[in-house]
């Protein structure tokens, strides 16, 4: 701004105000903006078109899978990825396993509540959006769980003979995801969720393609270390969660032992701690409203 700018302007500080007024009352906001997620209206029915997208340039797979876990205990909450995404020993899964294998129905019960939390992340391209169509035409993050991966399983490798395989997340031979959401007993349920028939995107144009294809999210950057606690990170966390206290500890100090009158080698957990939890809405984002309103 030269000097007969600035005195022009002298006076006149909108601006400075304006500046003021955020820093006086910051609206904080934890959501990431890369993120898609679908909005419910009052009847608690939701629905959107979307496009699930390739994998990015360099990277092998359209998806990752990230296993994480989400609980309270006497010392807090403990909402954590876990290392076995990394096929890597977590300590809350060596504790569940422990848990499941004493033998007593608390115990599993406890374990149950502990187990791991199951989620995808893709990109896709939102066509239709129709509580937000500000989105439409944007390419975003989308996180979502076993079900709807079962839908893009059942398409990839359909069961029946008169059904036709496709890659949705293929640009000119893929097909448009109606996603359709209701409330069942309080949960977010997509069973009703479906393919179209196969379409190209944006009608095959290369130009508008390939603008997408270049604003793809890297989904590896999920598995980089940094976005995970060390062992013994975890390990500590999982003691003060599980005691209630700040005093450092051992994962073993608080294992059950077995029952005496087992017999036989102790099975390994179920497969119960592999399913995601029931409520398909995002678990962990519900936990930390659930942390805020008990601080």
């Amino acid at each position: 701004m030269s000097f007969a700018d600035l005195k022009k302007k002298s006076g006149s500080f909108d601006k400075l105000q304006a500046e003021l007024e955020k820093v006086n009352n910051p609206v904080q906001s934890f959501a990431d903006d890369r993120f898609w997620k679908p909005e419910l209206d009052k009847s608690g029915n939701g629905y959107a078109v979307i496009r699930f997208l390739p994998q990015p340039t360099g990277e092998d797979l359209p998806w990752v899978r990230i296993w994480s876990h989400a609980f309270k205990g006497p010392g807090g909450w403990y909402i954590e990825n876990s290392l076995t995404t990394l096929n890597k020993k977590d300590p809350v899964s060596e504790y569940n396993t422990e848990l499941w294998n004493s033998g007593l129905e608390s115990d599993k019960e406890t374990a149950r509540k502990q187990k791991r939390i199951l989620k995808y992340y893709s990109n896709i391209y939102v066509a239709n959006d129709p509580k937000h169509p500000e989105n439409e035409g944007k390419i975003f993050l989308f996180r979502f769980g076993k079900k709807i991966f079962d839908k893009l399983t059942e398409a990839m490798s359909p069961q029946f003979e008169d059904e036709t395989a496709l890659n949705p997340f293929d640009f000119w031979a893929g097909a448009n995801f109606k996603l359709k959401v209701r409330k069942v007993d309080g949960f977010w349920n997509y069973d009703k969720s479906e393919f179209e028939s196969t379409s190209q995107l944006l009608d095959g144009d290369d130009s508008q393609l390939e603008d997408v294809y270049g604003k793809l999210h890297s989904l590896t950057d999920f598995l980089k270390e940094d976005n995970f606690q060390s062992y013994d990170e975890l390990k500590g966390k999982l003691n003060r969660v599980l005691t209630g206290s700040g005093v450092q500890g051992t994962v073993e100090k608080f294992t059950p032992k077995p029952k005496t009158e087992t017999v036989g080698t102790p099975v390994a957990a179920p497969a119960s701690d592999e399913v995601e939890v029931t409520n398909e809405d995002d678990e962990t984002l519900s936990y930390f409203a659930k942390l805020a309103d008990d601080d």
